[in-house]
């Protein structure tokens, strides 16, 4: 069903919706016309929507983009002997240096989900982009493992502001039913980032020395944030915003806009369904983050120079991933499916494509196991594209950043775990063996869970005593 507009409307509407009812946004019909999106007249008659809002979600995409180009560097760093010689760490070492960072993220969503509930994304976002684009300039000054944890410790407590600041962005700017897809394009920047990456930094390594990589990566989110702080406001505010589009940003039905506190969400099961989710499934895209290089390196003996194609084949596919995993259940959506069928079917499908990763690290070719890796890197995004969408299935939309907050933590919490226990394992077998079934198991015992907590996936009953009237907002 597509939103329908009075001809009225159409030729009138108001910029706040308050007098106007809400209409039935069903998001797109495929994704090369995602950003196309168009609303029909009662009589036929099509009026544009604009398409403004996929400008925002490019902001995201980029800025997510830089978050894992910045995270990355030193994974790949680590393949370089010459560096490795210089630091001279080992692989329980390296283990510690990664759990750093990962203690520092879960920190730092714990705390900042509520942090942009509060101060709102433009200025949360800009400090948290300043902050972590220090921090990753600041590896440059680094000559140890020690010196690497804490300025891996300082990247994680700025790197936890993109994700819980993009979702909200993201609830903000568009109507549920194309937040799946909005979230899949912008989590997508996340593959880009670590096919940038491999890229860029082995020839400015090579080229500059490896101090430099750090300084030039870590300067990309400040030509970031020039372009945030001139574009973005929120959608009610933005001057090239036009009122159609704004109709349809706002046609979810009216919510209250009182902030509700920790307290409040973490008795509720889809709060726990959602951390679930992450502490069990995050753990993975760590460990191909930081010990996919060096997999490559110590497996198939591919050195700084050569590890860059195999990389970018995998989080080239990956990026389709995250893209069709989001498109995939706004698809079954707009068919008629329900919020709760779509979302888990989806998420169903990517677990299932993650399971012959099992076998990626007795693969004899260097190739099978790139396309084993593929595969559940795609999946992995497709997944994670659908579980961000549940929060705002879920959760009214001031909430969002909060909850977002609390999962991101729990999944670095994981993370803690799997970089200390993928270090240790490393460091006494030298078998990536158990790490890549840990990784094909993951996904299927997760959804479990999540099926467990909300079988029906219904929204959180937040009890409040508020006034819906002059501070509603649109959910």
């Amino acid at each position: 069903m597509k939103e329908k507009i009075g001809l009225n409307q159409a030729t009138a509407l108001p910029k706040s919706l308050a007098d106007v009812s809400p209409g039935q946004g069903q998001g797109t019909s495929a994704l090369g016309t995602a950003v196309e999106t168009t609303l029909t007249a009662d009589a036929g008659v099509g009026a544009r929507i604009g398409r403004y809002r996929w400008v925002i979600c490019a902001l995201l995409f980029f800025a997510t983009t830089i978050n894992y180009i910045d995270r990355q560097v030193l994974g790949i760093l680590a393949t370089d002997d010459a560096f490795k010689r210089q630091i001279g760490w080992n692989e329980a070492e390296y283990g510690y240096v990664n759990t750093a960072f990962q203690a520092a993220y879960a920190v730092g969503l714990l705390v900042v989900g509520g942090l942009m509930d509060r101060f709102g994304t433009r200025k949360g976002f800009s400090v948290a982009i300043v902050f972590w684009s220090v921090a990753a300039m600041c590896h440059s000054f680094a000559r140890s493992a020690f010196g690497f944890g804490a300025a891996r410790f300082a990247l994680g407590l700025g790197e936890a502001g993109n994700f819980p600041a993009a979702i909200k962005t993201v609830a903000e700017w568009f109507p549920k039913k194309e937040r799946a897809l909005a979230t899949g394009i912008f989590n997508s920047g996340s593959n880009v980032g670590a096919i940038v990456a491999p890229l860029a930094v082995p020839f400015i390594a090579v080229t500059y020395g490896w101090q430099w990589a750090f300084i030039i990566t870590g300067a990309l989110g400040f030509i970031w944030l020039a372009f945030w702080l001139a574009v973005y406001r929120k959608p009610e505010e933005h001057p090239k915003l036009s009122r159609a589009e704004l109709a349809h940003i706002q046609s979810d039905p009216l919510e209250p806009t009182t902030r509700i506190p920790w307290a409040r969400l973490l008795p509720h099961r889809q709060t726990w369904a959602f951390a679930a989710g992450k502490f069990l499934t995050d753990p993975v895209w760590w460990v191909y983050l930081f010990w996919l290089p060096k997999f490559l390196n110590t497996t198939y003996g591919l050195n700084i120079t050569q590890i860059g194609l195999p990389l970018v084949v995998i989080y080239v596919v990956a990026d389709v991933g995250s893209i069709g995993g989001g498109w995939l259940s706004s698809s079954l959506i707009k068919r008629g499916w329900s919020v709760n069928r779509a979302r888990k079917s989806a998420m169903l499908l990517c677990a299932l494509a993650v399971v012959p990763i099992m076998f990626a690290s007795q693969a004899s070719n260097l190739w099978v196991a790139v396309g084993l890796i593929s595969i559940a890197a795609a999946a992995h995004q497709g997944w994670s594209a659908n579980l961000f969408t549940m929060v705002s299935d879920m959760f009214p939309r001031r909430a969002v950043g909060s909850v977002v907050g609390i999962g991101g933590m729990a999944g670095a919490v994981g993370g803690m775990l799997i970089a200390t226990t993928v270090g240790l394992i490393l460091q006494y077998t030298g078998s990536y063996v158990p790490i890549f079934i840990i990784a094909g198991c993951a996904y299927l015992i997760a959804l479990l869970v999540i099926h467990t907590l909300v079988p029906r996936m219904e929204s959180a009953r937040i009890d409040a005593v508020e006034s819906l009237g002059g501070t509603g907002e649109r959910a």
